[in-house]
């Protein structure tokens, strides 16, 4: 045992899914010396080929029951399609593994309520993959704002576009605004109370590829999301506005990945007799880019998933706060059917 009392000994993972994502998470595992990766499992023989090809002392197989029910494993990286998040969770679970499942851990609220009571059931970490939280830019964002130099939160706003990839399972909401969702929860330490949106089919597919969508925090906050898979401008920046400062997060800009703007406007505190004595009291000041220490969110993740089942402790993105995520892409579905109208989260 370590002197905190942790397992000195790796923590066995197998990996499903190794398609968009999971060579990313194969990569990390197996450079972590605090993991051991020993089997990787995908339907596809051509993406086991290559993992063969570069982890050679990797087990690769196509039954996820026989990856699952492997004595040499502690924990089940899951990165495939949503729809199969449910039932693979499930099954990790019930085989007493721990779990990093790829968002959204599920659809539905009654998924992400089951699956969160099954964990806890079995004594088992479940976390999920909101990868963004575990940025080194979005941390100092964060970090901003709590700052009394920020002054009051007034709304924040999102942007996520991209030519593609286009998911064949979700919309490009569920497939992008998620991200956006948990940065919102996490710089406000709260979830949204209602949500209007609109979307729109621009490339004839059959499900939206373009959305807007308004969620509405308490205090009058509101934060707004923008996702496209048809704009050809990739765009990844999440902006909020506050009182006193302007803070805004470029996730392509490697040079400077956060701004401060130093700049803000507010209502004066002093009660006026008309409107032309009213005036905004204007803050103007200087652009800082503050050192954000260069660091891989995805490792970072997955450092986090190791610490919390050798702590036996919850992670930043456990199961109840993917719920308050899903809980929110539900009513952003919703009011995208009702084209626009406000629903309770």
């Amino acid at each position: 045992m370590s002197p905190a009392g942790r397992p000195t000994q790796p923590i066995r993972v197998a990996l499903v899914g190794f398609g968009y994502w999971g060579p990313n998470y194969a990569r990390v595992l197996h450079e972590l010396p605090q993991v051991e990766l020993n089997v990787v499992c995908d339907r596809s023989a051509e993406r086991l080929a290559q993992v063969k090809q570069r982890y050679p002392a990797v087990t690769a197989c196509q039954d996820v029951d026989e990856a699952l029910g492997r004595p040499d494993i502690d924990a089940v990286v899951i990165a495939t399609p949503a729809s199969t998040h449910p039932a693979l969770v499930n099954a990790s679970l019930r085989r007493g593994r721990h779990v990093l499942v790829e968002k959204p851990m599920a659809l539905e609220v009654a998924d992400c309520d089951a699956l969160c009571g099954l964990a806890k059931s079995v004594g088992r970490v479940l976390m999920v993959g909101y990868t963004f939280l575990y940025n080194a830019g979005i941390r100092k964002m964060k970090e901003c704002m709590a700052s009394d130099q920020f002054g009051q939160v007034y709304y924040l706003h999102a942007t996520r576009t991209n030519l593609g990839p286009i998911r064949q399972d979700v919309n490009a909401a569920w497939d992008l605004a998620p991200h956006d969702v948990a940065i919102f929860n996490y710089l406000l330490d709260q979830q949204p109370r209602w949500a209007s949106a609109i979307g729109t089919c621009a490339l004839r597919t059959s499900r939206d590829d373009i959305a807007f969508a308004t969620l509405g925090y308490d205090n009058n906050v509101v934060a707004n999301i923008h996702v496209s898979w048809a704009d050809p401008n990739k765009v990844r920046e999440v902006v909020a506005v506050g009182s006193r400062r302007r803070v805004v997060f470029d996730d392509l800009n490697d040079v400077e990945p956060v701004r401060f703007f130093e700049r803000g406007v507010a209502a004066p505190d002093a009660i006026v007799d008309s409107y032309g004595e009213f005036k905004l009291l204007v803050r103007d000041g200087d652009i800082v880019s503050p050192k954000v220490q260069p660091s891989e969110p995805l490792k970072n993740q997955c450092l986090e998933f190791v610490d919390a089942v050798s702590a036996a402790r919850a992670p930043l993105t456990d199961g109840r706060f993917s719920c308050s995520v899903t809980r929110t892409m539900v009513a952003i579905d919703e009011s995208m059917r009702r084209k626009g109208a406000a629903v309770d989260v």
